[in-house]
């Protein structure tokens, strides 16, 4: 048995993905110990997951909330500042307190994802073996492909390398304060200097849920990195879809996560554009929206409206999505051969929307010059042409062929040369 300590982004699809690999390290006869801020231990849904509080003093009960409103709605210029301060402070408590919290409770192998360096840092310093894991698009740089938060399409000429060299540029300059704790615990842990996230990755062992047909061509990847698609828990049963959908009619779903759900103006145009081309459409929100918004979408011409529903049952019967370009939601779309319409809105969404374009999965709208017109005209294409649905299913197979989260913790044993235990072997006869 291997006792591994866990550091994910204190965000809902980070979160639930490193949970699956969890859960299988788990059936595997491990440990597993979550190390967060104090609000993630609520979070987590397996029964013999443990976990670890980290950031009492500057990250106290209660104070996750503000930080995930202020990076679901940034603003402007200042807002994303405070944004950036946020990783920043989450990035300095995870170095100043989780190694302290890491010696004590035996952590013997750290699971950290790609976007918190803090992971990558602490583990080096305390010469743990370190597994990257890329819940959202890889952060790995490569000078043909743009940062994950870049919009616009792969390029492999001089041109294309030279508008992400000084697109980096302007982000890195952006970033500097995330970069300058990075640099200051490299620092004072005795490391070589580092500021980047994609400088603080495993030489061990990387997993990724994008898989490359999905992705930008690579060239460079390290021989550790390790595509294995959506990483989803055996406990996320979702049920069946129960609403009446009718034969003979496009079904659409419509979802822009958990952390955007609140965009009602958004909601009311693609509403209104489903009732222009008669097409049934679920509208999920994810609890962001109340009775009374609810009820404006349904008279805007949405079918049904909810706050959570069995996405990857729904996608099963779905004819096309409309989506916030969510990496977990456009993977299980992949996953059911279904295209997607994507509107990108913050983080890696709009580089998730460029390769939906470039893998030929669907189309891309700027949500803000979105108007029922332009989702209308998008969306018939979708249904109408069936190239972008046949890619999708061909993308698909690939997907579902990655192996999700049990070859992930196949190769984390390999990957620190565990034998398989004892338990694992048995059930495998």
């Amino acid at each position: 048995m291997t006792h591994f300590a866990v550091i994910a982004l204190p965000f809902h699809s980070h979160l639930c993905a490193m949970e699956a690999i969890a859960a299988e390290l788990l059936a595997r006869g491990h440990r597993v110990t979550f190390v967060q801020q104090a609000d993630i231990g609520a979070a987590l849904r397996h029964s013999q997951l443990g976990f670890a509080a980290v950031g009492l003093g500057s990250h106290p009960p209660g104070s996750l909330k503000s930080a995930i409103d202020r990076a679901a709605r940034p603003g402007g210029p200042w807002g994303i500042r405070r944004v950036i301060a946020d990783m920043a402070a989450a990035t300095d408590m995870l170095c100043r307190d989780a190694p302290a919290v890491l010696r004590s409770i035996g952590a013997e192998a750290l699971i950290a994802d790609q976007m918190e360096p803090a992971g990558g840092l602490v583990a080096e310093h305390l010469r743990l073996p370190l597994v990257s894991v890329a819940c959202a698009l890889p952060v790995n740089r490569e000078a043909q492909v743009p940062l994950p938060v870049m919009p616009w399409r792969y390029r492999a000429t001089a041109w294309g390398e030279q508008l992400n060299h000084h697109s980096s540029r302007v982000y890195d300059r952006a970033m500097q304060a995330h970069a300058k704790v990075i640099a200051r615990h490299a620092a004072a842990f005795g490391l070589p200097p580092r500021e980047r996230l994609d400088e603080c990755l495993s030489p061990l062992l990387q997993l990724s849920q994008t898989t490359p047909g999905f992705d930008f061509p690579r060239q460079s990847l390290p021989a550790c990195f390790h595509a294995v698609g959506p990483l989803r828990s055996v406990l996320a049963t979702e049920g069946v879809l129960d609403i009446p959908v009718a034969t003979g009619r496009p079904f659409v779903f419509a979802s822009l996560g958990t952390l955007q759900g609140d965009r009602l103006g958004l909601f009311q145009r693609i509403a209104e554009a489903c009732r222009e081309l008669d097409v049934q459409l679920l509208i999920a929100h994810c609890g962001r929206l109340d009775a009374t918004q609810e009820e404006r979408l349904l008279k805007a011409g949405a079918s049904w409206v909810t706050d959570f529903a069995p996405q990857r049952a729904v996608l099963a019967r779905a004819d096309a999505l409309i989506t916030h370009a969510g990496l977990n939601t456009v993977l299980d779309a992949l996953e059911a051969g279904v295209p997607s319409l994507a509107l990108p809105i913050a983080f890696d969404q709009p580089g998730v929307a460029a390769r939906v374009v470039h893998a030929g999965v669907g189309l891309r709208l700027d949500r803000r010059w979105a108007s029922r017109r332009r989702i209308v005209q998008a969306l018939r294409r979708l249904l109408r042409e069936p190239s972008f649905g046949q890619r999708a299913q061909t993308l698909g197979a690939e997907v579902r062929a990655g192996g999700g989260a049990p070859r992930a913790a196949q190769l984390i044993e390999e990957a620190l040369g565990i034998d398989q235990p004892r338990t694992e072997r048995a059930n495998h006869g």
